[in-house]
């Protein structure tokens, strides 16, 4: 009998860039990808956090991952998009991503490590080789230090 990894197992993925660098979300982690939109700002939050916005009756938090990767906000494009990914413990957490209008379904077992310890973006995974150059693997689970969790997730969040 073959493992997934021998069968070829391959995962769907939004593919999106970090300035020249191509990335990729796993389509499973993906709530919903939506038109950027206007965001209330937070007040003293981090500069890559772009805001917050009613979703259903839930605020949800959202992250410039350009302006956190490499300190420059995301480009205003038309496939410039507001992706809402399942964060870890049933929240949603809004991510701004360039150039998020490419899927593409990548083997599993072609990723590779980095090579290299990356501790203050350990968010970025494996990459993998495609015919267009690297593509590196963003986990949403290790997106946020604790520090961050507690400022976004806050239950005694003020209302004003």
């Amino acid at each position: 009998m073959s493992t997934p990894r021998e069968a070829g197992a391959a995962a769907l993925f939004l593919l999106f860039s970090i300035g020249a660098e191509r990335y990729a979300l796993a389509a499973t982690e993906i709530a919903e990808v939506l038109p950027c939109i206007t965001l209330k700002p937070v007040l003293q939050a981090p500069a890559w956090v772009a805001g917050v916005f009613s979703y259903r009756g839930q605020m949800v938090p959202v992250l410039d991952l350009s302006h956190l990767a490499i300190g420059q906000p995301s480009a205003q494009r038309t496939s410039t998009r507001l992706v809402l990914v399942n964060y870890p413990g049933t929240r949603l957490l809004g991510l701004i991503l360039e150039h998020a209008s490419d899927t593409r379904r990548l083997p599993l077992a072609h990723f590779r490590p980095l090579g290299m310890a990356t501790p203050e973006a350990s968010y970025m995974g494996p990459v993998c080789e495609t015919e267009q150059g690297l593509v590196q693997w963003v986990k949403v689970q290790a997106l946020l230090d604790e520090r961050v969790r507690e400022l976004l997730y806050s239950p005694e969040g003020s209302d004003g």
